[in-house]
């Protein structure tokens, strides 16, 4: 149980960064990123998580939208990474390296011990 919520409070403290990923080099809509990030392995969320939180990446200036016609339905609103959104990624992307490298190397050496 204890990794279990260690886990969840992960996921919560890098779902933004994760979010900025999927929306480097295309636009994507609110719907397309909770699919996306459902396809990979413990980051399952739903639209109730994604759209505030685009919503709060949208004041803070990192992600910008727009509108755009749909196919199959009324227009969407895509998501895009601004310049500082892209900063910020890196930034994390840097720390999180450094972060998952020090663990890594904690956790070999505590088997060993």
């Amino acid at each position: 149980m204890v990794a279990e919520k260690v886990f969840t409070q992960l996921r919560r403290g890098t779902l933004e960064f994760c979010v900025l990923a999927l929306l480097q080099g295309e636009p994507r809509y609110g719907f397309e990123l909770v699919k996306a990030l459902g396809e990979v392995d413990g980051l399952v969320t739903t639209e109730g998580t994604i759209y505030p939180l685009l919503a709060r990446l949208r004041r803070e200036g990192l992600v910008e939208t727009s509108w755009q016609e749909s196919e199959s339905g009324p227009p969407r609103r895509y998501y895009t990474s601004t310049t500082e959104g892209t900063r910020a990624l890196a930034a994390f992307t840097a720390d999180w390296h450094r972060f998952c490298t020090s663990v890594d190397k904690i956790l070999q050496n505590g088997r060993r011990g």
